[in-house]
């Protein structure tokens, strides 16, 4: 008998952010599948000898996706019940369509899951609101990792530094030059508030904020690293109101501008 697969979000990382079906599905599992977004204490949580790693390999490859395509397949024709765990949300810039589209084309049955999605979730926790009736009606999500074997960038920053509202950047802190360069020179304020949110609900959470001319530098200073997210808008200046009250699982360190 064929297993099944669940593609199942962790949401940013928190256990307690987890979903209770998330958390059944998990307990059931023959084989978890994981990627390192979904948090060192969640993963720990996972039985060992349940837990297959595509995520990153030592020396810093990546594990290819053919290769989690294939193996999703191969554990399912084997009967197992199968959990694919991602961060966040599986169908928000997690891969989560193309590893659908492979397991119906081998005949698999397959779920999905929600997840919270580290677009909302890493800046909520911050204290930053993506949406706000005074300073932003829309938000606009955009990966900063596109596929490298495209010939052009599929995302047209001259276009979003025009739309207004709150723009969120996941995977993006290695081009954050780029792309704050793009938006600098459609026009964007260099004053525009940006903020920086490492490792969102994990326990060593970071903050930084600055603006779009500053970020770049602010980054190399306080050496954010991925992942983490990048929230560029009047929305990220509105944490200093409410940072004195703001409580969450996590304690974040802040270096505001």
């Amino acid at each position: 008998m064929t297993g099944k697969v669940y593609l199942v979000g962790s949401g940013p990382g928190d256990p307690e952010l987890l979903t209770l079906k998330a958390k059944r599905l998990l307990e059931n599992a023959d084989v978890v599948l994981h990627d390192k977004l979904p948090g060192p204490e969640l993963l720990a949580s996972i039985p060992a000898e349940k837990r297959e790693d595509v995520g990153k390999r030592a020396g810093g490859e990546w594990t290819p996706q053919e290769y989690t395509n294939r193996r999703l397949v191969e554990l399912a024709e084997a009967g197992r019940t199968v959990v694919r765990l991602k961060g966040g949300d599986p169908f928000v810039f997690g891969r989560g369509g193309e590893e659908a589209e492979h397991l119906a084309d081998h005949g698999i049955e397959f779920e999905y899951v929600p997840g919270i999605t580290s677009a909302i979730a890493g800046p909520g926790v911050a204290g930053i609101p993506v949406t706000h009736r005074d300073h932003a009606s829309s938000v606009s999500f955009v990966t900063g990792h596109e596929d490298p074997t495209k010939d052009e960038s599929a995302i047209d920053w001259n276009a979003l530094a025009k739309t207004g509202g709150t723009l969120v950047v996941l995977m993006g802190v290695g081009k954050l030059p780029m792309y704050t360069d793009e938006l600098l020179s459609a026009g964007m304020s260099p004053e525009t508030p940006v903020a920086l949110i490492e490792r969102a609900t994990w326990p060593d959470q970071r903050l930084a904020l600055g603006t779009l001319a500053s970020i770049v530098d602010v980054r190399d200073a306080e050496g954010i690293e991925p992942p983490a997210i990048t929230v560029i808008g009047e929305v990220a200046g509105t944490r200093k109101r409410i940072a004195a009250f703001l409580r969450n699982g996590t304690q974040s360190k802040a270096t505001e501008e």
